[in-house]
This record gives C-alpha cells, structure tokens and sequence, in this order.
C-alpha cells in the first residue's frame, strides 16, 4: 500500500473537470433508480430488484471485457485482489442493508441517513486508507451538500423511526465509502487492471460478487422479476443505473479524490427528487426547492475549487521567483556599484 500512495496524493490533488462530470453523470444514472422502480410496479421485493440489478450490470461489463480483451482479467493480479473483494463485499452488503432499510423505516429516512453518512464516511475511509489531506472547501461543500439531502428527503410528521432501521441505513452509508475508497485503490494499482478494460473487469468481478450475495432473494422472487414491467425495470438498472454508472464513477476516480466523488456521488438524491416533480407529479415544496439549491451549490464548492487554489499558488510561485530575480539583479548591480566607485548604494 505505502508504495502507491504517492500517486494517490499526487491525484487527489487533480480534481479534473471532466473527470468531476464522469462521477456526477454516474450520480444522475443512479438517482433514476428510485423512479423507475416507481414507474415500473414491479411486484418483486426491492431486495431482488436490487439483486437482479447488478448481476445483470456484472454480466454486462463482464460479456463486454471478453469480446473487447479477454486477458483483461488476467490482469486482476494478487495486488488487486484485496481491493476487489472490498469492493464486492460493500457493494453486497449496501443493496442489502439499503433496501431493507427502505423497508423498516422509510425511503425518506433511509435515503436521508444513507446519503447524509455516505460522503463523510469516504472522506474518513481516504483519510485512513490513503493518508490523504481533506481540505477545508471539502468539509464545506459537503455539509452544504448534506444539508441540502437533509431537507430534500425530510420524513414527513408520520414518518415510522425504525432504530434498527436507521442502523441498516448507517451500514449502507459505511459500504459506500468503503467501495468508493477500494475503487481508488483500485485504479491507482500498477498495470492494466488501473485503468480500460482491466478496470471494466474489475468493476464487473464486483459487481457479480456483491449480486451473489443477494441471489438467494433473487432466485426467490424470478417469476415477479420475469414480468414485462420488471424485465423492463432490470433491463434500465442494469444497463444504465449500474453498468454504465459504476464505470462512469470508477473511471472519474482516476483523477479526483475519492473524498470528492463520495460528494459529488449526492447527485443521486438530487436527480431523484427532480425526477420526482417532473416525472411522478409530486408537489415542489419550498423546502425541497431550498434543499436542491443548497445541495447543488455543494456540489458545485466541491467540484470546482481545486483549480482554482493550484492557480493561486501558481501565481503566488511565480511572484516568489519574480522576486528573486528581482533582489538578485539589484544585488549584482549595487556590486558593481561598489567596485568602480568604492561607495555601496
């Protein structure tokens, strides 16, 4: 691990816009997830939904990697290994804890916990793990961020406050940091398996790997996830909201912090709330429009402000050399002063 850290910090310190726009097109595939399973009706229990979801992305990313570069999985060495099964075991565990959290205390204060944990629970694993420094425009954007999820997805006075619940969510919250903080590592890795097809294997190798956990519901619920409505639900999860997603995100993090991604990542509930006014024909309370604007400035103070502190010290390098140059030259010319005059200016 010591060996690659670095390269982390070295990364950590690019926070590429476009790399910015990967992570938060993943957020808004993912923030379609919770519409779609409205939309469609389907008669499966989320846990299925949930299951059937990232086999079929595995399956997807996996039949992918073995008609574009079959050796690709050769390339997941012993190295990447530990790294991979972090990463399966969160995203597991995650659909699981989730969506049995939806189903104790709500998906307005699950999605609340979940999403209110999940950025700060990534910047503490990248602190532990990677021995990164997180910046004070980090902690800022995402408690402005965090804020904003607060009032988006507020349970209403009847909501029920299922303590274990809540315990789930906070479990789900945990799996996201950890996953997102096992990718970085992952792409930060030598050889092919850091980036192309070898990091498409990966995300695929996880993503199977976490499913089976969840098959046994999967297998359980086969005649509801058959019908047209829920085939058609799986086909957009699995394509969309978790094939296309998870490589969008993993790619991003080749060049921003896994601290910014996990902020960037609260799109999701961002999307869905949008989508829910415009598409579901929910109300759009004052509350919700405050909460999408405090979200939305967060994510812009996480994304944005790494540019523009490496040009203020770019600016502030090139003053100190300009000084120098400056007091160097006005040194050699007092000395010359000095030696045809015997005076000293």
């Amino acid at each position: 691990m010591a060996a690659v850290l670095p390269s982390f910090r070295g990364m950590d310190r690019r926070n590429n816009p476009s790399a910015a726009l990967l992570v938060l097109a993943a957020g808004v595939l993912w923030g379609t997830v919770g519409p779609a399973q409205v939309l469609a009706g389907s008669a499966a229990s989320p846990v299925a939904v949930g299951g059937a979801r990232i086999l079929t992305g595995g399956v997807i990313l996996a039949a992918l990697v073995l008609a574009r570069d079959p050796r690709a999985f050769r390339a997941l060495s012993r190295r990447t290994w530990p790294p991979v099964a972090a990463a399966s075991a969160a995203t597991g565990i995650f659909q699981a804890s989730f969506f049995s959290a939806v189903g104790r205390t709500g998906a307005a204060v699950a999605t609340a916990v979940v999403f209110g944990l999940a950025p700060v629970s990534t910047g503490l694993c990248e602190r532990l793990v990677l021995r990164t420094r997180l910046s004070g425009r980090w902690w800022a954007g995402t408690a402005c961020a965090i804020g904003g999820v607060a009032l988006l997805t507020a349970p209403g006075a009847d909501a029920h406050v299922d303590l274990l619940g809540v315990g789930l969510s906070l479990v789900a919250g945990t799996c996201f940091g950890v996953y997102t903080v096992s990718a970085k590592v992952l792409t930060g890795r030598s050889g092919p398996a850091g980036g192309g097809m070898g990091m498409a294997a990966a995300v695929s190798v996880t993503l199977l790997a976490g499913g089976s956990v969840l098959l046994p519901w999967t297998l359980a619920d086969l005649p509801e996830l058959a019908a047209p409505r829920s085939a058609a639900l799986v086909a957009w999860l699995g394509v969309a909201a978790t094939a296309a997603a998870y490589m969008f995100f993993v790619t991003g993090l080749h060049r921003v912090s896994a601290a910014t991604a996990g902020t960037l990542s609260l799109a999701e509930p961002l999307v869905a709330a949008v989508l829910a006014v415009a598409v579901l024909g929910e109300r759009m309370s004052g509350r919700v429009a405050v909460g999408a604007v405090l979200l939305l400035g967060g994510l812009v103070v996480v994304s944005l402000p790494a540019r523009t502190a490496r040009a203020r010290r770019v600016r502030r390098e090139r003053v100190v050399r300009e000084a120098a140059r400056y007091d160097g030259a006005y040194a050699t010319g007092a000395v010359k002063v000095e030696t045809t005059t015997g005076e000293r200016n």
